[in-house]
């Protein structure tokens, strides 16, 4: 018997390592499937990441605070924190009322910031590229992160998951109020959490496409498209593009807005205004210059920008994304003073 038990030692303690990995699939398989419809995140990545960095939820950053892929507060937090000695002693990282909103979080870092954008131009498919490619951006420093990645895919077959949709699991909000009853003991916190879940959920049914399918690339919907000559009626002096469904020009040597104007009808000040100035002002060659009013916010998949540097103008943002800069500053509540700085993040749409 006892020659039976110590044959059976090895085979339990794999089985006892395993088990933080599989356990950790099982609860958030469907947190990160929901999040690749929604990012463009493939699925196998967001679990061996959040595996990675959470060690299975059992951190104390996941454990206590929620957050299971490192994300710090930057300027932009206005949510509870937490501090942790990581690079430097007690840094300031975010703290969540689910786990679900890390990972909306972490989708929202790799699709909303521009160096990441190449990643959305990969097969959903390919893990493999996007944890080199993940690398090559600077996400981590660790040479064999791409490695350690991929070890946890093709170990626990996550990449099964980057072949499934929202719907071959229950709802997302149903588990993650499922989750916030579970995790938080305090009555009036829990009844807090719960009221915000089923806002958002509420508010992601009334705009949530009508069939499931993962979004474009980001830098498929930021690049500028010709217009259609039956699209809208200007003079054909030269190519019209759209950015956001609003057409424009790119400016050339000897450009003004008032030259503009006049080329396609409008007045100087109308022009100004589209392209949210009150003077004009000397127009370089490749300036966006937009030849009606712009929209009031982006369409679904490009929801958010988040700053890359500081010194980033707002103006030149909503010029990129063919938005109205009035509709922004008041979309994201903005002083008439507000400076951007790295890591801000910039809504686009309600």
């Amino acid at each position: 018997m006892k020659r039976f038990l110590l044959s059976l030692l090895p085979f339990l303690l794999i089985s006892a390592a395993d088990t933080p990995q599989k356990a950790y699939v099982e609860k958030f398989a469907a947190y990160a499937v929901n999040e690749m419809y929604r990012s463009g995140v493939p699925a196998s990545i967001t679990l061996a990441q959040g595996m990675l960095e959470s060690r299975n939820g059992l951190s104390d950053l996941a454990a206590k605070g929620n957050n299971h892929f490192g994300i710090k507060c930057h300027t932009d937090w206005k949510g509870a924190t937490m501090r942790v000695d990581d690079e430097t002693r007690g840094e300031c990282f975010r703290v969540y009322d689910s786990a679900y909103q890390s990972f909306q979080d972490h989708s929202d870092f790799l699709r909303y910031r521009s160096r990441y954008h190449f990643l959305f131009d990969y097969e959903i498919t390919d893990y493999k590229a996007w944890a080199y490619g993940l690398k090559k951006a600077g996400y981590a420093t660790d040479p064999q992160y791409p490695a350690k990645l991929i070890k946890l895919i093709e170990e626990n077959d996550l990449a099964r998951f980057d072949r499934m949709k929202p719907s071959d699991f229950e709802p997302v909000a149903q588990l993650e109020e499922e989750e916030i009853l579970e995790s938080t003991p305090d009555k009036a916190a829990r009844k807090v959490k719960v009221k915000k879940v089923r806002k958002r959920a509420r508010a992601a049914k009334s705009e949530a496409p009508a069939i499931e399918e993962i979004p474009e690339s980001p830098t498929v919907m930021e690049e500028p498209r010709p217009a259609a000559n039956e699209e809208f009626s200007f003079p054909l002096a030269r190519k019209v593009y759209t950015q956001n469904g609003v057409p424009f020009v790119y400016a050339e040597r000897g450009d003004t807005y008032a030259s503009l104007a006049a080329s396609y009808n409008l007045f100087p000040k109308e022009i100004l205004r589209f392209n949210d100035l009150e003077v004009s002002e000397e127009l370089l060659p490749g300036t966006v210059v937009y030849l009606q009013a712009k929209k009031k916010q982006t369409r679904r998949g490009l929801d958010k920008y988040i700053v890359e540097e500081d010194g980033e103008s707002l103006r030149d943002i909503c010029q990129h994304f063919g938005v109205r800069q009035s509709a922004i500053v008041k979309l994201n509540v903005f002083s008439s003073t507000h400076r951007l700085r790295e890591g801000d993040t910039i809504l686009l749409r309600k």
